[in-house]
């Protein structure tokens, strides 16, 4: 911990800032919050606009949170349906 202290000493504020945002951006995405990941990656561009790897990722986040999208529209009428059925048949 103290070497990670000593390397980050020698950083601008931006670069901290910016280290910061896209090191909580890749903790959202290990838990699945894309949404919360790409408002970390957006919020790191403050700090270093243009960022390739940062553009990168919100693209990335946004196919997942396409993705997602489109499973809970398929999911939903499914379970709707469902729950229909069975109360007719109660």
């Amino acid at each position: 911990m103290a070497h990670h202290a000593e390397a980050n000493q020698h950083l601008s504020h931006e670069e901290l800032k910016f280290n910061e945002h896209t090191v909580r951006a890749g903790h959202f995405i290990k838990i699945d919050l894309f949404r919360s990941a790409r408002e970390e990656y957006k919020a790191a561009l403050e700090y270093k606009p243009g960022d390739a790897e940062c553009l990168s990722q919100i693209d990335l986040m946004n196919a997942y949170i396409s993705r997602d999208r489109k499973k809970v529209l398929t999911v939903v009428p499914i379970v709707a349906a469902i729950i229909t059925v069975i109360s007719l048949l109660v």
